[in-house]
């Protein structure tokens, strides 16, 4: 085995917190998979999805919502955010105990041949894309086709690390946590180069590794996107038509899509934005990232996004059980320079970790599952509080980060905090195209920064 710089005692201590982690893993999974155990108020439930289509139950309600938690006031800001020309569109979508008290359009699809953005105008997602892969993946556990501690070369026999015994252990849970145990966002340089996506992942056998596989943290989009070779390894379904099937469709996400061809043939799409000297200039959709689908494919509207977030808050229950949900949401390995990401997340934030295709935060004492998103001309950002039984998503096509002080404003007002002015803040938010982390130094296999994201191309 490759000598990967760690001293025994550091080795002994992290097996054993991959083996525990991996454990409560598999009681989820017992839970929510095909030897589902029985749920409060869910008496006689049968294995399997069937049974949870019957009689699964809601989410309990959330308490209500602050007072200052004025819905029509978020809209107005969406609003002036584009009467300012801050973004050329947004779209915003906010459910609260199973409503939707808001899936709405502001500004226009392109500067050059302006359409207004409504509920029905389709954004590219870019890394919110993750959680529909964690989703995707815990459907196949809730079936007992796939475990979480599957390894992954039970799916891909011809897959390699450096080290070959490494990727031996790699497991399900360790690609969509990013786990691998690669260098951060390897190989993203070559992705935005247009190497395909087949060659990446036979460069990965190549690629130096930081740590053994479960034992550290690295945010990936290459390497994640291999759990669309084990969506089709285990079901011989291919991982876009296994989301439409099993998310898109049933959700009722009738404007989404995945990949370049489903935005294009979306009958009405916000275009990419990128900055120029007489301000934003629309261009076409880079294709790079629909090579990682799982990682960065997916397309949605407002509309969709509020179906969305009323499954992953639990509200569609015959779709997506609850304990597979708890299982998703639930952070797996620790995220620390999340705290200190930006403003808000500094004011906020005590600690951050990821789970299976989501970010978890501690935001000011309270539970905040979270993802963004960043593929050239288009940013985003999702954001639930569990305990509040509360969702929110927004979507832009214009490379600026100041929408994304909107969010921020919200989870305050839902919890009661002391107002903040965040919007006033230009955030140093990762930029990188997939959403990647920030700090990869240039000249690594993925270094990356704002500047590269920045750049027409």
């Amino acid at each position: 085995m490759t000598d990967l710089g760690h001293g025994t005692r550091g080795t002994s201590r992290r097996t054993a917190a991959r083996f525990a982690t991996l454990a409560f893993l598999m009681t989820l999974t017992l839970g929510s998979g095909a030897q589902t155990s029985e749920l409060p108020g869910q008496a006689g439930v049968a294995a399997g999805a069937a049974a949870a289509t019957a009689v699964a139950p809601r989410t309990p309600a959330g308490p209500p919502l602050p007072a200052d938690f004025d819905v029509a006031r978020f809209e107005s800001m969406a609003q002036q955010l584009v009467a300012d020309q801050t973004v050329p569109g947004l779209a915003l979508a906010i459910v609260h105990n199973g409503r939707v008290l808001s899936a709405r359009g502001y500004g226009i699809t392109d500067v050059r041949a302006a359409e207004p953005v409504d509920a029905h105008t389709v954004f590219r997602l870019a890394s919110l894309s993750k959680g529909f892969a964690g989703t995707m993946a815990g459907l196949l556990v809730h079936d007992g086709a796939l475990r979480w501690d599957s390894r992954v070369s039970q799916y891909l026999p011809d897959f390699t690390l450096r080290d070959p015994a490494a990727a031996q252990q790699l497991t399900v849970a360790d690609v969509l946590s990013h786990r691998v145990g690669l260098s951060r966002n390897a190989y993203d340089r070559d992705l935005e180069s247009y190497v395909d996506y087949r060659t990446l992942t036979r460069k990965l056998a190549n690629a130096p590794l930081q740590c053994q596989p479960g034992t550290c943290y690295s945010y990936q989009n290459v390497a994640f996107s291999l759990i669309g070779d084990i969506v089709f390894g285990a079901t011989g379904t291919f991982y876009a038509d296994a989301v439409q099937r099993r998310l898109l469709k049933p959700l009722g996400m009738n404007d989404a899509s995945l990949g370049l061809a489903g935005i294009q043939s979306s009958a009405r799409w916000a275009k990419p934005h990128v900055r120029g000297r007489g301000g934003w200039v629309s261009t076409t959709p880079k294709p790079t990232y629909y090579e990682v689908a799982p990682a960065a494919g997916v397309n949605a509207s407002a509309s969709d996004m509020a179906q969305w977030l009323l499954a992953q808050t639990g509200h569609r229950p015959d779709v997506l059980p609850a304990p597979l949900l708890a299982t998703l949401h639930r952070p797996l390995v620790d995220t620390p320079s999340e705290t200190h990401a930006s403003a808000w997340r500094r004011a906020r934030l005590s600690s951050a970790g990821y789970g299976l295709g989501w970010r978890v935060y501690d935001y000011a004492g309270h539970e905040v599952v979270f993802h963004g998103g960043a593929v050239q001309g288009y940013r985003g950002v999702i954001a639930m509080i569990p305990g509040r039984n509360l969702g929110i998503a927004m979507m832009w096509n214009g490379e600026s980060s100041l929408p994304s002080g909107m969010l921020p404003t919200m989870l305050d007002r839902a919890l009661g905090l002391p107002d903040q002015r965040w919007m006033k803040f230009e955030f140093d938010e990762p930029t990188l195209y997939a959403d990647s982390d920030a700090g990869a130094q240039p000249g690594t296999v993925g270094g990356g920064g704002s500047k590269a994201a920045a750049a027409p191309h």
